[in-house]
């Protein structure tokens, strides 16, 4: 199962349904790891020190500093992106796919846009 790391802007109707569905999920609230307010560097370089999955909302800046670690060769575990208007239903669902069948390595150094 994948480890996440819940952006601060994630609508959280979306993970309470997947915590639903997928009780056990392994997670962490950015700002209960201290990344309240965070710039998208300092997220992603937590996640990569975690070794967690990013889930978020944010399409415009995550993705270009996502891939500005991989250009550089830093450790990039992955981002699952959200566009704000997703269907909460679908994006739990897509979420608990992602979650319960993906492996870390599949997602390591990308960036993958919901809808599946």
């Amino acid at each position: 199962m994948l480890r996440l790391l819940v952006d601060e802007n994630l609508n959280h109707r979306i993970l309470r349904g997947l915590l639903r569905t997928v009780p056990h999920l392994d997670y962490l609230l950015a700002p209960d790891a201290g990344l309240k307010g965070a710039e998208d560097p300092a997220l992603l370089e937590f996640a990569a020190k975690e070794s967690r999955v990013l889930v978020t909302h944010d399409l415009r800046t995550i993705p270009k500093h996502a891939y500005e670690r991989v250009k550089a060769g830093l450790p990039m575990p992955g981002v699952i992106a959200i566009p704000d208007d997703m269907p909460i239903g679908g994006a739990v669902e897509d979420l608990a796919v992602i979650v319960e069948c993906a492996v870390s390595a599949e997602l390591d150094q990308r960036v993958l846009y919901l809808p599946l």
